[in-house]
Parts: structure tokens; sequence; C-alpha cells
């Protein structure tokens, strides 16, 4: 097997820097991984991503490329559609060596069934596309009401059922509205929360002076931590100078577990790394 050292490109760790794929730990949950995650879903909709546009002879290569660079985290969800392209290229590694997570689509439209199933159906469903006897992690997916543990709440009680289980080993939502993520802070049935954050508020949920104190406040609270949109959804790639406070910024917040970015080329891949690599560790 490859290591990540063997990559033309890779930038040297640079001792009391950060490196993408140190191992983190998710907050309570015990789940350990890297701390860049490959998320699988930029422009994701109606189960098609930028992943599923490479094709899927080329998509599985490029999945087993991040593996073998260093990535241990892999972010699905139904509505992207990548949970067999990501399963066919990781069957040849070792389950415990990589962590995935996926998310339940709850609104009309965009997955297989015509009505919304129970989880006890979508997640056998997902156990099914992802080759594996269990999941590390499902989300509720673009959840943005404040009341979402009452509305909800039928999806909350199986989840449970299933961590219970061992089927799945934790359980949380994907935050698309400050309300939703002010309600997860104190929510006990939160094991990781996936949040919009970087500092020029990009595609975020509100103003960041208004979403960070709330990430904080979860991380505090022993919330797994997983951050998205960290580019602004790619809005804020063609500037290095931008690009460089984005990770700065998130790195030494202190309430980020993993960074989960969209890639869909080495290019993509070795410039993170390289800015991750930059950034001194927070004292």
């Amino acid at each position: 097997m490859l290591l990540n050292a063997q990559f033309s490109g890779a930038a040297p760790v640079l001792a009391g820097n950060y490196d993408p794929y140190d191992k983190v730990t998710l907050g309570k949950t015990g789940i350990t991984t890297t701390r860049l995650s490959f998320g699988s879903g930029m422009r994701g909709s109606n189960r098609q991503s930028d992943t599923t546009r490479l094709g899927y002879e080329a998509a599985v290569k490029f999945v087993r490329e991040l593996y073998e660079r260093g990535v241990r985290m892999y972010d699905l969800a139904d509505l992207y559609g990548t949970h067999a392209i990501v399963s066919d290229a990781l069957k040849i590694y070792p389950r415990k060596d990589y962590v995935l997570f996926t998310k339940i689509w709850f609104a009309r439209g965009a997955i297989p069934e015509a009505e919304r199933p129970d989880a006890e159906t979508l997640v056998a469903r997902f156990l099914r596309e992802l080759q594996t006897d269990y999941i590390d992690g499902v989300q509720l997916h673009c959840v943005s009401s404040g009341n979402w543990t009452t509305e909800q709440s039928d999806y909350m009680t199986s989840l449970d059922k299933l961590k219970q289980k061992g089927v799945i080993r934790s359980h949380g939502l994907s935050c698309h509205g400050l309300p939703a993520m002010q309600t997860a802070v104190s929510e006990p049935w939160v094991d990781a929360v996936h949040v919009r954050l970087n500092p020029f508020s990009a595609y975020m949920d509100d103003k960041v002076e208004n979403v960070e104190p709330v990430v904080k406040q979860l991380h505090q609270n022993g919330k797994g931590v997983i951050g998205m949109k960290v580019l602004g959804q790619g809005t804020l790639i063609e500037n290095d100078e931008q690009k460089d406070k984005c990770f700065h910024y998130i790195l030494n917040l202190g309430a980020v577990d993993v960074l989960n970015i969209g890639m869909d080329k080495t290019s993509d891949v070795v410039d993170n790394e390289s800015r991750i690599r930059k950034v001194q560790l927070k004292s």
C-alpha cells in the first residue's frame, strides 16, 4: 500500500503544524478518524454530485487515491448517490480502518422510495449499498428548523434504537439553519453535527459572528463537530490568501474536529493538504 509521503507534491509536515491525516476524535462519540474528510456531495442533489459525475470507474479510482494518501473519513448522503461508488472503492481495505458517515433525506422527493420510509428501512438499504454491517454515523440531512426535535422525533427514536443495536455508532444532524444548530447545543440525542463555517460567511446559516459562538457551544458540550463549506462551497478557492485564511480560521478555532471538504481531482487534495500543513498548531 502506498503511503501519503510517497505522493509527489505532498508538502512536508513541520513540527508544530497541523497534519491533515492526524487522528482526531469526534466529540464524545469514541469515533477516531482523520482531520481531513472527503466530502462526496459537491453540488449534490437527486442522487447525483460532482463525485458521480466523474463517472463510475474514475470516481472509484479517485476514492482509492484518497485512501492511499491517508484520508480515513468519507462523508456521504442518500441525496448524493455516492454510496455504491465509495463502498466499491473501499471494499479492498479493512473496514475498521475507515469511517463512513451518511445522511437521511426526510424531505419529499430525491430518493428511490416514493414515500418517506422509516429509519430502519433506510438504514437497511444503506447497509446493502455500503456493503457493511455497521455505519459510523447517520445524520438527518439539511435540517433548518429549530423545532426539529419534535418534527423528526420518529427518526430520532428509530436511529437511537439502531445505535443501541450497534447498527450505527452515532447519530446527529447536518445543519442548514442557525435555529437547528442552536437546538442541537443542548439536545442529548445529538452525537455529531455538520456545521457550515468559514471566515467569510459564504454559504453559511448566518453571519460568522453569529454562528461561531454556537459552534463553540456544540464543541464544549461534547458534540462531534464536522466543518463543511470550509471553502464556501468552492466560492473561495480562486484567491490563495482567502483559502489560507479559511484553513487558519477553522483549525485555530479549536471547535471543529473534522474538515469535510469536497474534492474531485488530485490537485484539490494536494492543495488542501499543503494549506493545512502550513497552519501552526494552536497553543
